[in-house]
């Protein structure tokens, strides 16, 4: 059998298929698979507007929260970030350089009995706290640790 016929075939076969799941709502288009996300805190410019649009005005301190970030960064361009947190019943965990144009990096949400911990490579423009907010069972919790930031970055 011709090789260019039998790759038509495939993938015409495979269309098709797809277009048959979603025409019976198996597959939704991916604006309806794209999490919420609180758009609000993720524009704002300062940390306490970010805090609060988050719901979390004043978190309270914890020990429990450990943040593993270098001392010193030499590229601020790819600064690599680990929050664990040993707070039980953890729901969410949000990232914030408190120094960056938009401070808000990232939240995760944890699911029931998941382990509370996320990994990432941030941006950070210069010196500055990287605060990890935790949600657990309704309250909000805070920890923070200082990356000094010696080339790259946001700003250059």
């Amino acid at each position: 059998m011709n090789q260019l016929r039998r790759t038509f075939l495939k993938l015409t076969g495979a269309a098709g298929t797809l277009a048959l799941a979603v025409g019976a709502g198996l597959l939704k288009t991916g604006e309806v698979l794209a999490a919420t996300w609180n758009k609000a805190a993720f524009e704002s410019q300062a940390l306490a507007d970010a805090l609060k649009n988050l719901g979390a005005a004043s978190p309270a301190e914890s020990k429990d929260i450990v943040i593993t970030a270098p001392d010193i960064a030499e590229n601020g361009a790819v600064v690599p970030i680990a929050v664990t947190s040993k707070i039980p019943n953890t729901q969410s965990i949000s990232i914030i350089a408190e120094k960056n144009p938009f401070p808000l990096t990232s939240t995760f949400d944890i699911a029931n009995g998941g382990e509370g911990y996320v990994s990432i490579r941030l941006k950070i423009g210069q010196t500055s706290n990287v605060r990890a907010l935790v949600k657990a069972d309704g309250k909000f919790y805070t920890a923070a640790k200082e990356v000094k930031v010696t080339i790259g970055g946001c700003g250059g």
